[in-house]
């Protein structure tokens, strides 16, 4: 099977459960649980200005990568420690890292906890960060179910964190 590579790296994160703050509310973290490296494609887009004189950006992207599974995915997986969007290291899980000494031999250089909760992303807990820039995802596709490539459709939302 010949494989599509790519020139962009992806972040997929996925919502936490949120705690609650002082008056109540709940406030969620987004978790980083994989990276895909794939091609980032404009389907449609529109810039237009609201009532109000403000720019808006619309635009519709799809995001075409090698298969891999979604499922079971890590909460506490860690790629990079610096954010994509703020650039602030990450060590809420840092106490529950594991090293793999394997890790070099089977391409997988990332500390798992295996305790960690685990998720499964799909378009409706998770969103998509490529080059700073975050993604809703609208809807995550295994054409044909043949498993040999995933199509991620996406809408722009800007660089909201």
């Amino acid at each position: 099977m010949k494989r599509i590579g790519g020139n962009l790296q992806a972040l997929l994160q996925v919502k936490d459960e949120g705690e609650k703050n002082a008056i109540g509310e709940r406030v969620h973290i987004w978790d980083d649980v994989t990276a895909l490296k794939g091609w980032l494609d404009l389907t449609t887009g529109d810039s237009h200005y609201s009532n109000f004189d403000a720019k808006i950006q619309e635009s519709t992207h799809v995001f075409l990568c090698d298969f891999t599974s979604l499922k079971g995915l890590s909460k506490r997986w860690v790629w990079n420690p610096f954010s994509f969007l703020t650039g602030v290291i990450d060590t809420r899980y840092r106490s529950a890292w594991k090293w793999n000494p394997f890790s070099f031999i089977s391409g997988n250089i990332n500390n798992y906890d295996l305790d960690a909760p685990v998720v499964d992303v799909t378009s409706e807990n998770a969103r998509m960060v490529i080059q700073g820039l975050v993604y809703d995802i609208l809807l995550i596709d295994n054409p044909m179910n043949m498993n040999e490539h995933l199509e991620i459709y996406l809408r722009f939302v800007g660089g909201q964190s």
